[in-house]
């Protein structure tokens, strides 16, 4: 149940966003005397409908997205003589600009609002240190790390060689470890397979005790099968100021960090199916599907209330950051394409106003038409990439 509660969540969540989003194009529609005759969510038949003066606002069947209609978005459209004054293709460039860009405009403010709010009344999360004392001791060796343990799956060799939650490993491999990040590394210069001793400091034992643990192979990478204990882990409520503060550094680095994950994704695509997935930024991209499954274990983790909320706002922050910063990708049919149309539009009008020529106008959208349909195919296709990715090689969020 809380399961389903956790995916019902992000898909309210997922609405919303778009809401905002649609909601940026319409009020500045509407503020410069367009006209929007549409605003719906979803796709697909009308479930709801209402009229509000000259719009009609509607939910529709299909969850996966929405949209609002402005009469005369492009010059293809053909437009009522009574409406022609109020078409978008026929406003000042600067205003329709401003249209295109207010709906990506707006997810980022929501994200800054959120993070700001998360600030104040949740706290800014210290992850803690992980040490190197045993929190818990996995039962199984599974096929891929983000698993779970399977009905033949082998016990974990730190289950076999008797390692117990509350251990503190001292030695691993004949090197001695103070802390998580210098066991890790010790783990990671071991070699599959291989039997190693591990000297550990168990509560109610006089003396160290070596248990020699044999090494499982996942994924070519040595495999213990153990999670280490966090110390120190709290939350810090943050003054006005502090908030702002943690909000746009928040913002920024997502931003930054979006934008590695699409540099990189054409690269990650082949590892998409591979336990390597998540070894490289842009194989950590998910889709709609993948982000429900997340939110899903978030509320039914056994983490606290207060951890649950963070990482819940978190998951719609980081949604609604990358809803903005791929509408303003340069392709058409997203926002950012019809952005830059208007942006060769006006230095197209000022290069012919320098050489005492009238101006071109808007641009002829039937030339562009092959273009918009290739990036359409793509991005249609790298969804249903990754969505089939997120159901049959999902990603797992760090608790």
């Amino acid at each position: 149940m809380a399961f389903l509660l956790g995916a019902a969540a992000f898909v309210v969540a997922l609405l919303v966003s778009v809401m905002l989003h649609e909601g940026g194009h319409l009020l500045t529609a509407k503020r410069f005397g367009m006209k929007a005759t549409e605003y719906f969510v979803g796709f697909g038949p009308t479930l709801w409908s209402t009229r509000r003066g000259e719009t009609e606002y509607g939910v529709k069947a299909i969850p996966l997205g929405g949209f609002v209609k402005i009469v005369g978005y492009t010059p293809l459209e053909e437009v009522p003589a009574a409406d022609r004054e109020r078409a978008f293709y026929r406003q000042p460039a600067g205003r329709r600009a401003v249209v295109i860009g207010a709906g990506a405009v707006v997810n980022l403010v929501f994200a800054f609002v959120l993070l700001v709010a998360m600030a104040l009344t949740v706290g800014v999360r210290d992850p803690g240190t992980a040490t190197s004392t045993v929190d818990e001791v996995s039962s199984c060796v599974p096929e891929r790390i983000q698993d779970g343990c399977g009905r033949n799956a082998p016990p974990s060799p730190a289950a076999t060689a008797g390692l117990r939650a509350g251990d503190r490993v001292v030695s691993f491999g004949g090197v001695r470890v103070a802390d998580w990040a210098e066991l890790r590394e010790a783990i990671g210069d071991a070699e599959p397979g291989r039997t190693v001793p591990v000297v550990v400091e168990r509560p109610g034992t006089p003396r160290p005790l070596t248990l020699p643990m044999r090494l499982a192979d996942v994924g070519g990478r040595p495999f213990v099968g153990m999670s280490a204990r966090v110390v120190g882990r709290r939350y810090d409520r943050r003054g006005p100021l502090g908030a702002v503060g943690f909000a746009a550094r928040g913002v920024g680095t997502t931003v930054a960090g979006i934008g590695t994950v699409l540099v990189d994704l054409p690269s990650a695509v082949p590892k998409l199916f591979t336990p390597e997935r998540e070894s490289t930024p842009g194989g950590q991209v998910g889709s709609v599907v993948g982000a429900t499954e997340v939110s899903g274990e978030i509320f039914s983790s056994e983490s606290s209330a207060r951890d649950k909320l963070a990482l819940y706002l978190s998951l719609v922050v980081s949604v609604n950051i990358f809803l903005g910063a791929l509408n303003v990708l340069p392709l058409l049919p997203l926002d950012g394409g019809h952005l830059a149309v208007v942006a060769y539009e006006r230095a197209r009008a000022r290069v012919a106003r320098a050489r005492g020529r009238p101006d071109p106008g808007t641009v002829d959208m039937t030339k562009l038409m092959p273009i918009t349909y290739l990036a359409l195919l793509v991005l249609v296709g790298l969804g249903v990439l990754l969505i089939l990715a997120d159901l049959l090689n999902p990603l797992r969020i760090p608790q």
